[in-house]
């Protein structure tokens, strides 16, 4: 794929240069939007949407996040966002496929704001996860803020 492609996937379409928010937020939202128009608006069920979703992003966004990242000269550009789609989509995952629950609006807000929590403040060992080379060390961390914010969502919602 072209440059233009890496940049388009990795800015979510120009996103992260657009929008003043931190482009973290700007790429949570997104995530947090396109799962919600899917499962909850599109009533597609879940547990497909959030394996593909996950089987398509990973990959897409190493790729896209590292060329691009390249492309700036900077190791992690802020506008650089599919990571953050990514991360949030994986904590969504995890909420939709544990469990018979039905997803409810409020679970992706507690999810995005779970997610943002782990992404700014990178806990031992998601800070680590910066330190591998090119755009796995870009995508990464914020699957391991994904991760981390699915698990404690699912604790709570077991309580």
């Amino acid at each position: 794929m072209s440059q233009t492609a890496a940049r388009l996937l990795a800015t979510v379409g120009g996103l992260g240069d657009r929008f003043p928010a931190p482009g973290t937020t700007v790429g949570s939202l997104a995530a947090a939007a396109l799962f919600a128009a899917l499962v909850l608006l599109g009533r597609l069920p879940a547990r497909p949407v959030a394996a593909a979703g996950l089987a398509a992003l990973v990959p897409l966004a190493v790729w896209a996040c590292g060329a691009e990242a390249a492309r700036r000269g900077i190791p992690d550009p802020g506008p650089v966002v599919l990571d953050e789609v990514a991360g949030q989509w994986l904590a969504l995952s995890l909420l939709a496929t544990a469990g018979s629950r039905a997803l409810r609006p409020h679970h992706l807000v507690v999810s995005f704001l779970l997610f943002r929590f782990f992404d700014i403040l990178k806990p031992w060992p998601i800070r680590r996860l910066e330190r591998l080379p090119g755009g796995w060390g870009i995508v990464a961390d914020d699957l391991g803020a994904g991760l981390a914010a699915g698990l404690v969502q699912l604790v709570v919602l077991a309580w």
